[in-house]
């Protein structure tokens, strides 16, 4: 049903924006070359107010022009123990819709993963925009507990119409490929969006007694069941109907891309959503940032580019899959209720019992609501209590949770350890 599903009145949707940033082009490269006239040493207005003014709206209007492309995790070393040792980013399957990727551990020409025995970790990254490189200070914190692995989803308009489609129960099949893939006694790690589809894998799993169904599986920030404490987003999915979905999200992969007449749900509408969401906040953040560069306050800057380059940055996700996420997760609230279905496989998560269980949620999370994520401990009713753990961090929304120095103090810790006992 869902590869069949066409857009007309959004059909030149996708074409007009990229017009529109041809157009942009010659005034976003202006932008470039006069900001670094106006911070050039040489030049003597790079001295006065007038001239860090003008380099400040520069580079401020370079940065609403420009296009942002997928940035590179650049994780290069971590701590295991006291020892600091290299990263090696290492690609171990590539699919047409997903790299999975590794983050190996090396001193000398020895892996350290292996010499020190640490847990694998499969991160599964959300496909809801953002890059996966979007969970790089996730990784980060982990890398010196674990051994870590990622789904690096592609953008479906790079992805040719000859591949096929991609919906809910492919991606499914990618989880299921991935623990395969890496063997027995792995870890699973889902956050925000896959939190629905890794439970699924991981009951399918369960039932079909598969030995590769990880050891542990952290939710964290999912919507598992939105009916609880529902969010602005959650409401939004409620109040429309599949239909307006898809005449109002969905549009046609222009001809310069290679998924030229793939049906996506474009990442500028998707960044459109996010920046609507918290308007004042994003005006007020890039306020502050003319202010800084004004200033002369490099480091605060830096930090202001180093977010705004990877917030900026989206992918397109496939109609299909959206579609059928809207459907079966926001409005029909499949799995909650026991009723949906893995192709032609019902999935219980009451058969889930090899596979322990961590939920965690912010406080003051308003993308997936409070108790959305622990309701993932109703349905695995075959755990038992001590394969169960559910934490609440204080203070922290959506991001912080997985993300910032509150997750690095307080979340991974917690992470670490569950990961350790259930090893």
């Amino acid at each position: 049903m869902f590869n069949d599903l066409k857009s007309k009145n959004n059909a030149p949707l996708y074409t007009l924006h990229e017009v529109q940033h041809a157009f942009m082009a010659p005034l976003s490269t202006w932008a470039h070359h006069s900001k670094h006239w106006y911070n050039h040493p040489a030049n003597p207005l790079s001295y006065t107010p007038i001239g860090r003014q003008m380099a400040a709206s520069s580079e401020l209007l370079e940065r609403m022009t420009k296009r942002y492309g997928k940035p590179a995790f650049g994780i290069t070393h971590t701590m295991v123990g006291d020892t600091e040792v290299k990263i090696h980013e290492k690609m171990i399957e590539e699919r047409p819709f997903c790299n999975l990727l590794h983050f190996e551990k090396i001193t000398g020409r020895r892996s350290v993963d292996n010499k020190a025995k640490q847990p694998k970790l499969l991160v599964v990254a959300p496909m809801s925009g953002h890059h996966a490189t979007l969970l790089r200070g996730t990784v980060k914190d982990l890398l010196p507990h674990a051994d870590v692995y990622i789904t690096d989803w592609l953008d479906a308009r790079d992805v040719p119409q000859s591949e096929g489609g991609f919906d809910l129960h492919d991606y499914i099949d990618y989880i299921i490929q991935h623990f395969t893939t890496l063997g027995p006694n792995t870890h699973v790690m889902a956050v925000c969006q896959p939190a629905v589809p890794v439970l699924a894998a991981v009951a399918i799993m369960n039932a079909r007694g598969d030995k590769n169904a990880p050891k542990s599986m952290t939710l964290i920030g999912g919507p598992i069941d939105t009916r609880e404490s529902p969010t602005e987003v959650n409401q939004l999915a409620k109040d429309k109907d599949l239909k307006w979905f898809e005449d109002n999200a969905v549009t046609t992969v222009p001809l310069n891309y290679p998924g030229f007449m793939r049906h996506v749900y474009p990442g500028f509408l998707q960044l459109t959503g996010f920046m609507t969401m918290n308007l004042d906040k994003h005006i007020d953040a890039h306020v502050k940032l003319f202010n800084h560069l004004v200033d002369g306050d490099g480091e605060s800057a830096e930090s202001h580019r180093e977010f705004y380059n990877e917030y900026l940055a989206v992918m397109d996700i496939t109609s299909e899959f959206y579609l059928q996420t809207v459907r079966e997760v926001f409005q029909k609230h499949s799995l909650p209720k026991g009723e949906f279905m893995y192709r032609d496989e019902l999935v219980d998560c009451s058969k889930i019992t090899k596979t322990a269980l961590l939920t965690l949620e912010g406080e003051r999370d308003d993308i997936s609501g409070t108790n959305q994520t622990k309701a993932a401990h109703k349905l695995c009713t075959s755990l038992p209590a001590a394969k169960k753990k559910h934490h609440t961090q204080a203070g922290v929304g959506h991001y912080g949770i997985f993300n910032g120095r509150r997750y690095r103090e307080h979340v991974v810790p917690i992470i670490a350890e569950f990961i350790n006992k259930h090893d």
